[in-house]
This record gives C-alpha cells, structure tokens and sequence, in this order.
C-alpha cells in the first residue's frame, strides 16, 4: 500500500489555507469534531472512504481522525478532486488517492489502493467502491462491520444488491436522511449546478428555457435556482406524483421527445440510464447546451451523440462541441460528468455540514451497534437526523418551539376529539 498518489504534494499550503476557512463554515462537523477529540469513539478503526475529494470532504476526513480513525481516501469521481486539498490532506498524514483527471484504471488503481488500509468502515459516493469490495476484493466483506452511502446513486445500487441477498456487510443510506437530502440534494444541488454551468459556459440565464430532467430533491434545487434566475423551466418526469408536483410548483411538465425541440439548455438529474439519447438529439436546436449533475456520466447518451457528430472539438476546458450532420452544433459539458464538482466547487460548506455531521455520526452509530445490525440498507437513525438539525439551528441562533407535558399527551392519545 503506498502512503498517498496526488498531483503534487507542493499544492499543499494553498489546500490547508482552505480547509481551515472552510471549516469556520461548518459549524455542526465541528461540533463533533471537539465531541471526537475528547471521546475518541474510533480509536484504532480503519475507515476507507470513497468521496469527492474537495474541501469539505478534508474537514469530514480530519473529524474522523480526530476520533481516532485511521483513515483511507481515494476519489469519487475522475474530474471532482482538487489537487491542492489532495495535497493537503497527504502532507498530513492522510492516505490519499486521487488526482484531477484520473483514467478509468487509475480511478480504481486508487480505490484499490485505498482499500488495502483493510477497513472496517466503507464510506462510498456512488457505489463503486461496495461494488469493487464484492467483486475484486472479496476477502474484505468478513472484516468490514458496516458501509455509508453519500448518494441517490449509490442507494439505488445497494438496494438492488441487498434484494438479491448479495449485500456483504450492513449499510447506511446516508443520503436519506432529511437533514442530507433536503438540504444537500435541494439546495446544494441546486446552487452548485448553477454555478458550474456558469463557469463553463458564462451562460446567461434569463429568458432561456432550461430543461430539468428529473424532479428529485436534486431535480427540485435546479429548477428553482434556474427559475430565480429568470429561465423558463420545464420538467422532464417519469414518476407521476413527481410530475404533479412539478406542475403544482409552477413548471411546465413535458416528454422529452417534444421538449426537445425548444429548450436550450438540459440538465440531467435522474440517477438513470440515456435519459438523453439519439432521438432526442436529433429534434434540439442549434446551440444547445447539455449538462449532467447525476453522479454518473451515463444520463446523456455519449455514444449516441458522438455516432451523429462530423465533428468535436474543445472550445474550452469542460465544454465541447459537436457538430451534426445538418450543421447544428450541441454543446457538451464536462464530458457528460457531475458538472457542479468538475466545472465549480461543488455544493457550499454550510449544506455539506450536515451532510458530513451525518457521515461521521453513523461512523460511530456502526461501529457502536454493528453487532445488532444485518446486511441491509438502513435508513440514518432518527434521533442523528433530528440532533444534526438541532445543532444546525443552534449555529444559526434559531431557537424553536417545545411541547408542552399536555400537548405530548394529547399527541399520544386516543380519547379526545371533537
């Protein structure tokens, strides 16, 4: 196992100037963070983690050390890692495997390498990691007591594997928590998309009509940034209360074969397979730019749209133009990749705090409890989602309401009524 693979451990200032501002953003992690450092509930447990590698993700890395981990880091995806936080957190003592623009063999050479730390805690983004473990590295399922999912992927994945009974080890689905998916997913998604597109493109918004694929909590934080923004949105949607809830929320709810034919700019959210294809690329106009915020590069069907080009060409880093047959030229994005972490930052601190509270707090729930758990998809324990929330209020001197003794009993009975 070698210690660390990054672009260049001479990045590493720059990296710790910005984790340790970042970290004043992250109030809740840090919460936590002074919690592990006097408990040391970790202490002599290796944790592997599989997630993009940015600067909230170090403050989590650094919170579970201070617990007492020891702790393993490869990236979640090929173009999200910034090298100097990479840098950083090697210089520190971290194993760390990634680096900005990793191949597919040395993107799983990292997780390969990051799991001969032989965990006992996995935490994955997407999956691929649990994936790699109960197809390449078997011999560690006996030793890991439990896993963490980050995202609706990765869930997806580890759902279908425990309904076959083929799910190894027990495991938390992270980003189901409400205090992760309703904030994170909505209004970090939903900013962070933005953001990214922007950059890469400068994209004026306003007036355009930009077209959500998915009405998720992800799908949801798109469309209103891109509403507020001025754009006219329209939803794309399979699942028919979602699409109802789009129409409620003021969008206009189309298939894609006919909206297609007027948006200018598609974003992705599904989680799911060719959402945009051949025949759909056929029907867009010219200019149209297309973007991914799902974790995979598989939503927008790249093969499809590179079987109809004459010609590609890079415009700029993350975009890339096609040129059809007709002559109309549709823009790529990031090569069809989460656009918010390889064209921006990726969504702010202040979400990411409670998202990364979570992560750490079901570290130790596992490491806790693993003995009573089975090999199933658990949802975050209730009384983690509702402190993370306390503590997120308390940070922002909101103070709520309490029930009173008459109003807890009067929830707890039967008798009265009208």
């Amino acid at each position: 196992m070698r210690d660390s693979i990054v672009k260049d451990l001479n990045l590493a200032e720059g990296g710790k100037k910005r984790i340790e501002w970042v970290k004043g953003r992250m109030p809740v992690l840090n919460l936590v963070r002074e919690r592990y450092l006097r408990e040391k509930p970790l202490k002599n447990v290796n944790v592997m983690a599989c997630l993009h590698v940015t600067v909230e993700t170090a403050n989590l890395i650094l919170t579970l050390r201070a617990g007492g981990a020891e702790v393993a880091l490869a990236a979640a995806n090929p173009l999200s890692t910034q090298d100097e936080i990479a840098a950083a957190l090697a210089s520190s003592g971290i194993r760390t495997y990634a680096f900005r623009g990793e191949r597919e063999e040395e993107y799983y050479r990292c997780i390969n390498e990051a799991l001969g730390i032989n965990p006992a805690v996995v935490l994955d983004d997407g999956g691929d990691t649990i994936t790699w473990i109960h197809t390449k590295r078997e011999e560690l399922i006996k030793d890991v007591k439990g896993a963490c999912e980050e995202t609706t992927t990765g869930v997806i994945r580890h759902r279908a594997r425990a309904k076959e009974n083929k799910l190894g080890f027990p495991l938390i689905a992270v980003n189901d928590a409400e205090t992760k998916m309703m904030f994170d997913n909505r209004y970090g998604t939903g900013q962070s998309t933005v953001h990214g597109i922007m950059n890469a493109t400068n994209l004026l918004f306003a007036g355009r009509v930009v077209v959500v694929v998915g009405y998720g909590w992800c799908g949801r934080g798109v469309a209103l940034r891109a509403r507020g923004l001025g754009s006219s949105v329209v939803v794309v949607e399979t699942n028919p209360r979602k699409a109802l809830e789009a129409v409620m929320d003021g969008y206009r709810v189309m298939p894609m074969r006919e909206v297609a034919k007027i948006g200018d700019l598609f974003i992705t959210a599904t989680g799911d397979i060719s959402v945009i294809r051949g025949e759909h690329f056929e029907l867009m106009k010219d200019g149209v730019i297309l973007a991914n915020t799902g974790h995979f590069n598989v939503e927008i069907n790249i093969n499809d749209l590179e079987e109809r080009a004459v010609e590609k060409m890079e415009i700029k880093e993350n975009v890339v133009e096609y040129r059809m047959r007709d002559g109309r030229k549709l823009y790529l994005l990031s090569e069809g990749r989460i656009v918010n972490l390889t064209a921006a930052y990726g969504h702010p601190p202040e979400v990411m705090d409670m998202s990364f509270a979570n992560q750490a707090l079901c570290v130790r729930y596992i490491v806790e409890n693993h003995e009573e758990l089975h090999n199933e998809v658990y949802s975050v324990p209730k009384e983690i989602d509702e402190e993370v929330a306390l503590l997120k209020l308390k940070s922002l001197g909101v103070e709520i309401e309490e029930l009173t003794e008459e109003q807890k009993r009067y929830l707890c009975s039967w008798e009265l009524g009208t």
